[in-house]
């Protein structure tokens, strides 16, 4: 009998992929286990996976070397590192891919963060990132920023699978569903097929309560005459906020107008939620991963979360529970002098900084393993 909470998540409708990478995890075979024993339906990289992989790892310590006596430059080094370890684990994700028909079974990379702002840089750096990778089962990532959604807009036209990275706010989700379906559209009117391309609008959660939870706190703490409503808020944003944007996303793709689209045979862009691992101790580990389960969602996880929901995860449909109380929550938010748009709006312009920093880190520490190492020949 099934007892797994995870292959329980598949029946209820949802993706659980890895949000994480590294070569060994592939190699050693841990990854096809996790495929087999755990329902994985894919997985995620980030430069801020590879820089800890590549730092924490001898694995890749001779592909450096040998790159860097070939004269390589280091972003392209870690470009080289990266597009291996993805085709890598698309290639064990293939059978799933052809198996579910292109719904599952995909690997994600991201283009370079400092494009974030740079429409015609990243349309140009995903095109070549997809014709390097060569595997229809992965996806480019591409920031929800201002300039990132004419970028999406143009690469779904050509048939490039995107992942929408760093969103947080509902009025952005819902012109990055438009944007994708413009480009659904552009690509049809072209008599081009859409019938494979695959899309996901990745949702940063926990980041929300992040910010937000501080502010519930101060007020509780003054015990204010805003203090009930602050207790009620605490924790609750950012589920609230995937809630909505849960409706959000049956409103757009299951209305009559994407039925027509669907008939010619394009797929929805479903909703991923991401920073799922819970960062306030006070709250459950799973507290991410519990309230978001619903159909036709992915949630990516951490392989310590996906550890703890295997361990006491309790499976159900709840993400269209509380619709109402969610919305009422949302609703009175400038009670309490908050305005969500600012915020995450604020959350966007953090994310693309840590993005960045975290792509600038890995290169530093590529570059320390290549001085170390030409260091060694000299002694």
């Amino acid at each position: 009998m099934n007892t797994n909470p995870l292959q329980k998540l598949e029946a209820l409708g949802q993706s659980i992929w890895l949000d994480y990478i590294r070569r060994d995890l592939i190699a050693s075979g841990k990854l096809k286990k996790l495929i087999i024993e755990d329902s994985l339906r894919g997985m995620t990289s980030n430069p801020s996976i590879f820089e800890k992989a590549f730092a924490e790892n001898h694995d890749y310590d001779q592909d450096i070397e040998k790159m860097s006596h070939d004269g390589k430059k280091v972003d392209k080094i870690y470009e080289t590192l990266a597009q291996k370890d993805v085709q890598d684990a698309a290639d064990e994700f293939r059978n799933l891919y052809n198996q579910t028909n292109g719904q599952d079974g995909y690997v994600s990379l991201e283009v370079n963060p400092h494009l974030a702002h740079d429409t015609q840089g990243t349309i140009e750096e995903a095109r070549r990132l997809w014709k390097a990778l060569d595997r229809p089962n992965v996806f480019i990532k591409v920031p929800a920023t201002k300039e990132g959604l004419p970028a999406i807009q143009q690469l779904i036209s050509e048939g490039i699978n995107i992942n929408v990275t760093l969103l947080f706010g509902l009025s952005r989700y819902r012109e990055v569903a438009q944007a994708y379906i413009a480009g659904i559209k552009a690509r049809l009117e072209k008599g081009q097929t859409v019938k494979q391309i695959a899309s996901v609008a990745s949702f940063f959660l926990s980041r929300i309560d992040v910010f937000l939870d501080p502010i519930f706190e101060k007020c509780i703490t003054e015990n204010s005459e805003k203090s009930q409503l602050a207790k009620q808020l605490e924790g609750q944003v950012a589920i609230t906020s995937a809630k909505i944007a849960y409706h959000i996303y049956n409103e757009i793709f299951n209305n009559n107008s994407f039925k027509k689209l669907a008939e010619k045979g394009a797929n929805s862009q479903r909703l991923l939620w991401a920073s799922t691992s819970t960062k306030n101790p006070k709250y459950s580990d799973i507290k991410y991963v519990e309230a978001l389960i619903g159909p036709h969602t992915v949630n990516t996880l951490p392989i310590e979360t996906i550890d703890a929901y295997r361990d006491h995860g309790d499976p159900k449909a709840r993400l269209e529970l509380d619709l109402d109380k969610a919305t009422d929550f949302f609703q009175r938010l400038p009670e309490l002098d908050i305005n969500i748009d600012q915020v995450t709006q604020q959350l966007e312009n953090e994310g693309v900084d840590k993005f960045t920093k975290s792509y600038d880190q890995l290169i530093e520490t590529l570059n320390k393993k290549i001085s170390k190492t030409n260091s060694k020949e000299k002694q």
